[in-house]
């Protein structure tokens, strides 16, 4: 028994065309898009009467990819979270990123929540995190080479 790879991150969200566009912006493509509901997928999932919009997307290169997921029913009922860093539970996705300041730039541009100044972690990386549509945190990594 061995785990091949991580498919997927899934983020459940109000807006999905927002955070579609929000990952559309810092390069990824639609991979693929889609509605469920019925028996089958409520079984999946646990919950009751679900429909749901889905947006898969992804790198060219066809690795692990961020699904999207807007839930029609059942609803959430709840505000959205805005967590911090330190939230216990699932708190950011990591992307590998090239040129990072012109990422941030274009980010800042937009209006994104910039958590700091880019910073250099010794000799090995350049990292900033962010907040994008609906509190969904991402850490940019770039590489020193």
């Amino acid at each position: 028994m061995r785990i091949n790879r991580i498919d997927h991150v899934s983020i459940n969200v109000n807006d999905l065309s927002a955070a579609k566009s929000f990952f559309l912006d810092l390069g990824l493509e639609v991979q693929a898009e889609w509605e469920m509901d019925g028996e089958l997928l409520d079984r999946i999932v646990g919950l009751n009467d679900v429909k749901t919009a889905c947006v898969g997307l992804g790198m060219p290169d066809g690795q692990a990819w961020i699904e999207l997921v807007k839930y029609y029913s059942p609803s959430d009922g709840r505000d959205i979270q805005q967590p911090l860093a330190n939230t216990l539970g699932i708190s950011h996705i990591c992307l590998a990123v090239e040129d990072i300041e012109a990422i941030v730039a274009k980010l800042k541009k937009k209006g994104t929540e910039i958590f700091s100044d880019i910073q250099q972690y010794e000799e090995s990386y350049k990292l900033c995190y962010v907040r994008g549509p609906e509190g969904i945190i991402l850490e940019l990594a770039e590489k020193i080479k």
